[in-house]
């Protein structure tokens, strides 16, 4: 059985119960075996005045009958005598049976004395089988005398059984008086013996030996019975075997031993008084000690129930006694482990989550005030509560440290960030400079792609400032176009050509979000491209829906578990705390603040046949209608349309409405550059004003140097992103491309496709 896990009241209950039960069941059973005893002396007045006494009455009356069923058998006619006798018998067996079959007698008598009675009663069954072999004569003399005897020997055995009581004393003398009546019985089988020897004028076979034993049983039985006696009853005893009965008695049993057969001159008549004065003797001798035996059981049961009474009292007083000491000193234990626990449970699940919070929130936090000293008292538990109270100060402390610390991490996280925000920004600024005044086309490229990993420069540095907990610098104030957003997505990505942007349905982003929702959806980007193979396609949809606008990114990996997929939409779904341990999924960190800034809903779903889609729920207050295309009013671009041009330089590429941009351009819509000038735009073919550069040598450019070795081996990557440079557009056609002339332009040279791309999913 495991009890480590049972709350302290029920260990201290375990720890009552089981001493307290023992104590109580030691108490019922020293008061049993006390109580058991008293009982069974108070039942030997029981046993003596519904046994002893109906018992001895059908001894007696079997005696007599057995003489006159012997005289009778010696003789040649039926005795008168003996049919009044067996009346008398069996109405001293009916009594017996009586009082044997009652409950009175029963339950005084124990298991053994049960079995003795169902004995005797069986044995008296037999008396009327054995009266009839007596008078059709089928048995002798010996046969009359042994069943007879066998009667009277079952109820000797049952009066042996009644000696069972507690008192050794009172048992052995219980035991004496028995073996007394035996020793009259046998006197009444001599008796018996000898009065069919008269009657028929000589012994029968074997009579003489039988008699012979007899007087002497009967003899060693009186000694040794007389000998277990108390000293008073042996003198009384002394005094009645000096009597002239028992002393004439005695000696015509010696007589009757030393004659082989019947003496001639034997005094019958004095035989019969002296046997009838000895038994009846004897009798009354017995009988006065059963009386005795019972009334000084009486007043032994008392004294052993006055003292059962005390001791019972006592031990149940102390029992009590124990349970009150043991439930006051539980209570208090489970009073004050309570309130350890309470106090612990209270710090940790409330105090200091309160603290630390405040502290997050800049409020000062008084350590002594909120981890008060908690008196427990001076023993081990308040040593444990003494101890607990300086874990508390020590938690609180360095909960404010804690905090203190991040704060100030965040601040350093913070200030780096601004810094290289402003280098990011500065660089940005000189790059647009140097491509405005490049007309070298190669020169022009390596510019473009400078831009562009220090547009993820910019990414990752406001990355810092999320973390932080600060909000980035970028901003609108014009609402853009949804298509804008995310093409500006796209151009912070690493592999922004394997991105395909699908049906966008037209719509607007306010401008206070842009900043923001470019930047996360260029984590999911970039996460669906990092997350699946390198040759596989990153589709980006957007389409208005009931409540907003939904942005869909969906790659072609191998996808996430349910358990993982369900961790991440519970981390999207809230704004964490940031911790540093967890590095591994800043991305989800940094989308579910953004998001959390705006209400913007993020959640990550199973793609079909294989994949992931990160569904983008832009909420309707920052949605609005399409912006108008085309240049301000005053004929030049507003900052908000440079500055998206700046973010949009590697996907200027029509505002797709049902197909993939890029894939059909009439050749009618390239515009001439100035002289001088290594490119010109084209007019897409859906007319919404979107130049495109293309690559082409003026004839003022400046020459080349020739270089004198083969020129270096170009890899497919290198090629790719010149190709992808060569079709970007710039914020300068995006301005011209209102004015643009309407005469056909000289046809361009084959564009490599143009679909920018992704974000990191969160490694």
């Amino acid at each position: 059985m495991n009890t480590r896990d049972w709350p302290i009241r029920a260990k201290l209950t375990a720890l009552v119960v089981g001493p307290v039960t023992g104590l109580l069941a030691l108490w019922i059973f020293a008061t049993t075996l006390t109580f058991g005893p008293a009982l069974d002396l108070l039942a030997a007045r029981t046993l003596l005045y519904d046994l002893g006494r109906p018992g001895e009455s059908v001894v007696a009356e079997l005696q007599r009958e057995r003489r006159l069923s012997v005289v009778q058998l010696a003789g040649d006619t039926a005795l008168p005598a003996l049919a009044e006798q067996r009346t008398r018998t069996d109405q001293a067996v009916a009594e017996l049976r009586r009082r044997v079959d009652g409950e009175k007698l029963r339950d005084a008598a124990d298991d053994l004395l049960d079995t003795r009675l169902d004995q005797l009663v069986s044995a008296l069954d037999a008396l009327p089988a054995g009266r009839g072999f007596i008078d059709s004569r089928k048995v002798d003399r010996a046969g009359a005398v042994g069943l007879y005897s066998g009667m009277i020997g079952s109820a000797f055995q049952a009066f042996s059984g009644m000696a069972t009581l507690p008192d050794a004393e009172l048992n052995r003398e219980a035991l004496a008086l028995t073996a007394l009546g035996r020793s009259r019985e046998l006197l009444g089988q001599a008796d018996a013996l000898l009065a069919g020897a008269v009657t028929a004028g000589r012994y029968a076979e074997g009579e003489h030996e039988q008699l012979v034993r007899t007087i002497e049983n009967q003899r060693f039985l009186a000694e040794n019975a007389v000998a277990d006696l108390p000293p008073a009853e042996r003198a009384g005893y002394q005094r009645l075997t000096e009597g002239e009965g028992f002393v004439r008695l005695r000696a015509l049993q010696d007589t009757l031993v030393r004659a082989r057969d019947l003496p001639a001159g034997l005094d019958v008549r004095a035989w019969e008084t002296s046997y009838a004065a000895v038994s009846q003797g004897l009798r009354d001798f017995e009988l006065r000690g059963a009386d005795t035996l019972a009334e000084r059981s009486v007043p032994m049961a008392v004294r052993i129930l006055v003292r059962l009474a005390a001791a019972g009292v006592l031990g149940l007083l102390a029992i009590v006694v124990c349970v009150l000491v043991a439930l006051r000193v539980g209570r208090s234990l489970d009073r004050r482990l309570t309130g350890v626990r309470t106090a612990a449970l209270e710090m940790a699940e409330h105090r200091l989550p309160d603290v630390v919070a405040r502290l997050r929130r800049g409020e000062e936090v008084d350590v002594a005030r909120e981890a008060p000293e908690l008196d427990h008292g001076g023993d081990e538990i308040g040593q444990v509560g003494r101890a607990f109270n300086e874990v508390r100060r020590t938690a609180v402390q360095a909960a404010v440290d804690e905090v203190t610390l991040r704060r100030g991490l965040n601040e350093v996280f913070l200030n780096i960030a601004r810094r290289s925000q402003g280098l990011v920004h500065r660089q940005l600024a000189l790059l647009d400079r140097l491509e405005r005044r490049t007309e070298d086309p190669d020169e022009l490229a390596g510019l473009f792609q400078v831009d562009h990993l220090a547009t993820r420069l910019r990414r990752h540095a406001e990355d810092l400032v999320i973390l932080a907990g600060a909000a980035p610098g970028r901003g609108w104030r014009n609402p853009v176009a949804a298509v804008d957003v995310v093409r500006g997505a796209i151009s912070e990505v690493e592999s922004y050509d394997r991105v395909d942007v699908g049906e966008v349905q037209p719509a607007g982003v306010l401008g206070r979000a842009v900043g923001d929702v470019i930047h996360l959806l260029a984590e999911l980007i970039e996460n669906a491209t990092v997350f699946s193979p390198p040759g596989t396609r990153v589709d980006v949809t957007g389409r208005t829906v009931p409540g907003g606008y939904t942005i869909e990114i969906t790659d072609r990996g191998l996808g996430m578990s349910p358990p993982a997929l369900a961790e991440a939409n519970r981390k999207l779904s809230r704004a964490p705390e940031f911790d540093p341990a967890d590095s591994a999924r800043l991305g989800h960190f940094v989308v579910a603040r953004l998001a959390a800034r705006h209400g913007v809903r993020v959640e990550l779903r199973p793609a079909v046949p294989g994949g992931t889609t990160a569904v983008v729920l832009v909420p309707s207050d920052l949605v609005t209608d399409e912006p108008a295309l085309g240049p301000a009013t005053d004929g030049a671009a507003g900052p908000d349309d440079r500055r998206m041009a700046k973010v949009t330089r590697l996907a200027t590429v029509p505002r797709t409405r049902a197909a993939r941009p890029g894939r059909d351009r009439p050749e009618s819509a390239v515009l001439p550059m100035p002289a001088g000038r290594t490119s010109s735009v084209e007019t897409p073919a859906d007319g919404d004003g979107l130049p495109r550069r293309v690559r082409r040598r003026g004839p003022v450019a400046r020459p080349r140097p020739v270089a004198v070795d083969n020129p270096a081996y170009r890899t497919p990557e290198e090629a790719r992103r010149a190709m992808s440079a060569l079709q970007a557009g710039t914020a300068r056609g995006r301005r011209d491309g209102a004015r643009r002339d309407a005469e056909p332009s000289p046809p361009e040279p084959p564009a490599a496709p143009d679909h920018p791309t992704a974000t990191e999913r969160d490694a």
